[in-house]
């Protein structure tokens, strides 16, 4: 694990990438500020993650780091030890935490709760919507750092994804007053959804999704297949993280919508 400084004293922002070594954007986001740095009224620290993972072009070498936290410094594990430390190292900081995906090209913030923080900030980032994640985050950031934004910057290993991941922290750091620049509001309406339960995938040859995240979905609707068996939706929702190879045993996830936030 990488930490890297800008301004003196003792950080309370921090910026987190590449928790998952697939996704790359999260380090060269940082990378990118930390080679043209903003003057900073206040220290942020900055923290390439899995670099073992990222070295193999891997998600993870054991375990996946975004689901045990808060981990243990004693584990035979990479990822186990390296939860641990990026625990400690994350008292007290308001994070920001840099993903990607396979499911959208866009980007989105996901936050445990609408706290006064997520109300704040959010809008002021280049988002399309907010995912609450309560209720589906044992073992994740969430879970050891709660004053947390993760932002999903596009498609996993894209060149968008990495300019969106330095745009991003640029405009966190100006949320947050750390840096000079004024930060506007860029979307004074962010469709909001909570997070439900996994879309179960089968193991199969070829996968393919029918619909769109964030797109309402009714009941009946084609949904994915798995070698050509088409899966249904039982119930109304709207698609999140939604994807044919994104993840080895669910599709994605059910989401709802549950308003607005202004």
């Amino acid at each position: 694990m990488r930490v890297e400084q800008l301004g003196d004293g003792e950080p309370s922002v921090a910026i987190v990438g590449s928790i998952h070594g697939d996704e790359p954007c999260g380090r060269d986001g940082i990378e990118a500020v930390l080679a043209d740095p903003p003057d900073v009224s206040q220290p942020v620290k900055f923290i390439v993650v899995n670099e073992r993972a990222l070295a193999a072009g891997e998600r993870y070498l054991e375990l996946d780091l975004n689901r045990v936290f808060p981990g243990d410094p004693d584990s035979d594990s990479h990822e186990m030890r390296l939860a641990a430390e990026l625990t400690a190292e994350l008292q007290g900081c308001t994070t920001l935490s840099l993903h990607s995906t396979q499911s959208y090209d866009g980007m989105f913030a996901l936050v445990d709760e609408l706290t006064d923080l997520a109300r704040d900030v959010c809008p002021k980032l280049s988002v399309d919507a907010v995912v609450r994640t309560r209720g589906n985050n044992d073992g994740r950031l969430f879970s050891v750092a709660p004053s947390t934004i993760e932002v999903e910057c596009g498609y996993q290993e894209s060149a968008e994804a990495a300019a969106n991941a330095e745009q991003v922290i640029r405009e966190f750091l100006d949320a947050l007053a750390v840096t000079g620049d004024p930060a506007p509001v860029r979307n004074e309406s962010l469709p909001v959804f909570q997070l439900g339960g996994p879309i179960p995938k089968d193991a199969a040859e070829e996968y393919e999704v029918f619909v769109r995240n964030f797109e309402p979905v009714a009941a009946g609707d084609p949904v994915a297949a798995a070698d050509g068996e088409t899966l249904h939706a039982e119930e109304a929702f709207h698609p999140v993280l939604l994807s044919a190879e994104g993840y080895e045993d669910v599709f994605g996830y059910m989401g709802s919508h549950v308003g607005t936030l202004e």
